[in-house]
């Protein structure tokens, strides 16, 4: 259910993109843990009626990193236009907003479908053969962000949108706020992510590469199978530990006797420990589970 409708009455700095005034706030969507750095807003556009998210970036809660993150949020956002990446529909700042010393709102389109986590919550594990369907949407999202050597390191399950609650929405590869560009051969090394979803590598606080976001998706196929996570702990210690110590992955036994043999290894090479035998993209992308045509890239 949503909450009452807030009217900000706040006076704001604006381009041609939109103002905050242009909007009522109809529900708060989510709000980042870290130090709410960042909000997501429902809102309506008042003139034209149209629904977005607005994601709120309070500036002054910003460290070096997130505001190179952020950089790379927007400038790869503006740059694509695909069915399986959030679109951006514009951007613009405000110095006066909630009592912020100033932030930047992100205009997005809004995803009524809501987001993977819940749908998982809400439906149990999912059949194989939607598995696939998703999978092959995140793929083919993935591929863009691969063609812009984009890493996202914070792909989870409530970081992918559904664009309705139709049977045949579209899944959307959401909030690039821990996003960075990597290139070929280099590595990076900021802690960050989601523990649940995030690479060993990151835990053990080593240098890592693109193959971070092949384990987060090793784990969201994992779950969409099974329901539940591959690993648990109650700290990042504890999950470390019980991935390191695991010699098979958890797979529900009724489920296992279900699943086709492809599909069980392509979920045990993407949840593979070492980042050097996990697989890459490339070796997902062609994987003989997502059955992706393969034509000229």
């Amino acid at each position: 259910m949503e909450t009452d409708e807030i009217e900000e009455k706040h006076s704001s700095d604006s381009n041609e993109l939109g103002r905050i005034q242009d909007y009522v706030l109809k529900s708060l969507l989510s709000e980042g843990s870290r130090g709410s750095v960042s909000r997501v807003w429902k809102a309506r556009h008042r003139e034209s009626g149209q629904i977005v998210a607005l994601k709120q970036i309070q500036l002054s809660k910003l460290t070096r990193s997130l505001k190179n993150c952020l950089d790379c949020e927007v400038n790869f956002l503006s740059s694509v236009n695909h069915p399986n990446i959030i679109r951006l529909l514009g951007v613009f700042e405000s110095m006066d907003v909630f009592q912020a010393e100033g932030s930047i709102f992100l205009i997005l389109e809004f995803c009524a479908g809501g987001n993977l986590g819940a749908y998982v919550r809400n439906h149990g594990r999912v059949q194989e053969c939607i598995a696939k369907r998703f999978m092959q949407q995140i793929a083919a999202g993935l591929e863009v962000l691969h063609s812009h050597l984009i890493i996202h390191r914070d792909l989870k399950p409530e970081n992918i949108l559904l664009s309705s609650s139709d049977g045949d929405a579209l899944l959307k590869i959401a909030d690039f706020g821990l996003s960075r560009i990597l290139h070929p051969d280099t590595f990076a090394e900021t802690v960050c992510g989601s523990p649940l979803y995030m690479a060993p590598e990151i835990l053990q606080f080593q240098k890592y590469d693109e193959k971070v976001d092949m384990w987060s998706i090793g784990a969201i196929l994992f779950e969409l199978l099974n329901g539940y996570p591959p690993f648990h702990g109650r700290t990042s210690v504890q999950l470390l530990q019980n991935i390191k110590e695991s010699s098979y992955l958890p797979f529900s036994q009724l489920v296992l006797s279900e699943l086709h043999p492809t599909c069980v290894d392509l979920c045990s090479r993407l949840l593979s420990v070492n980042p050097e035998t996990r697989m890459s993209f490339d070796e997902f992308h062609e994987h003989d589970f997502l059955e992706i045509q393969k034509v000229e890239r």
